[in-house]
């Protein structure tokens, strides 16, 4: 292989493993894809389910045996209230979870009644009911597995499940 051959090939690696870390050029960090965009389903466009999933939020947090909704909780419902009122072209069905101490039964019901206190938290502020559906999972959907609280935790919620939006 002669020296031009070398360079070339060098270049061609240079190439391909800039392709691989887009930067936006002025703090080598990575480019954020859905910056600036409206495209259905991104995250910039603020009437999308990415949207109300990854910036209002779609789930709330319980603390153990209880469906009380606390203040955080209330500021996410806040805003998916909020978001609902905007795009009317979507109803939810809201997901109730337990994490997996107590019996099948139990967890079922207290789901139930995270599920409803979400969801009666949404009516009082404006959404239709007829808009609202909710589901228990109890303990059989958890998103961590282990027998600790870290764990614990991240499965005692209620998660809103957008449906519709393809009005047109």
């Amino acid at each position: 292989m002669n020296l031009v051959s070398k360079l070339i090939a060098g270049c061609a690696l240079m190439a391909l493993a800039a392709c691989n870390n887009p930067t936006d050029g002025t703090d080598g960090g990575p480019i954020d894809p859905n910056a600036g965009t409206t495209s259905p389903g991104l995250i910039g466009d603020q009437t999308s389910p990415s949207y109300f999933q990854q910036a209002i939020g779609d789930r709330v947090l319980f603390t153990v045996d209880q469906s009380t909704i606390n203040s955080e909780a209330q500021s996410i419902l806040q805003a998916q209230a909020n978001w609902l009122l905007a795009n009317t072209d979507y109803n939810a069905t809201i997901e109730g979870h337990a994490d997996e101490q107590g019996t099948r039964e139990y967890n079922l019901a207290l789901g139930a009644r995270r599920a409803n206190a979400a969801r009666e938290f949404l009516i009082s502020k404006g959404i239709a009911g007829s808009r609202l559906k909710t589901v228990s999972y109890g303990k059989e959907r958890p998103i961590e597995i282990c027998s600790e609280e870290s764990c614990y935790a991240k499965n005692r919620r209620a998660v809103t499940v957008l449906l519709g939006g393809l009005a047109g």
